[in-house]
């Protein structure tokens, strides 16, 4: 089952895919952000054309362990979505995906040219691949 992983911004919203086995996370692409509502349709229509089986939101939380300002968001893009496709979308801690991409990258080799920009479809990998992770080592 291939599961779609959502790192939804203010600006950009990125998207990663897994393999077929949900074992792998690639990057996927990085859509702009219009409004909620037209968001979410572009995220379930792309994942009903990958054949996605689950579509994992990543929201942030702050210290206290409750949603922050930009989880509060991601929270209501995800209830949007599940208005909006019979998938179904489950949230995930995101909290430091886009630094842990910038880290990775670096630590890669990747050059800084490359590296700027945005991280948006880093960030969805480091979300899926956290809770493919999660679901093989319980």
């Amino acid at each position: 089952m291939r599961i779609l992983a959502v790192d939804h911004g203010e600006k950009r919203i990125g998207l990663a895919l897994s393999d077929p086995t949900a074992t792998i996370a690639s990057p996927f692409k990085v859509i702009k952000h219009v409004s909620r509502v037209i968001d979410a349709a572009q995220v379930a229509g792309i994942a009903a054309d990958n054949e996605v089986g689950l579509i994992v939101v990543g929201q942030s939380y702050d210290e206290d362990g409750n949603p922050n300002p930009a989880g509060r968001r991601a929270g209501r893009f995800a209830e949007e979505l599940r208005n909006q496709t019979d998938i179904p979308v489950e949230m995930w801690d995101e909290s430091h995906s886009t630094q842990i991409a910038r880290a990775a990258r670096i630590e890669l080799g990747v050059s800084r040219k490359k590296r700027a920009g945005h991280q948006d479809e880093f960030a969805a990998v480091v979300i899926l691949q956290s809770y493919l992770e999660s679901k093989r080592n319980p």
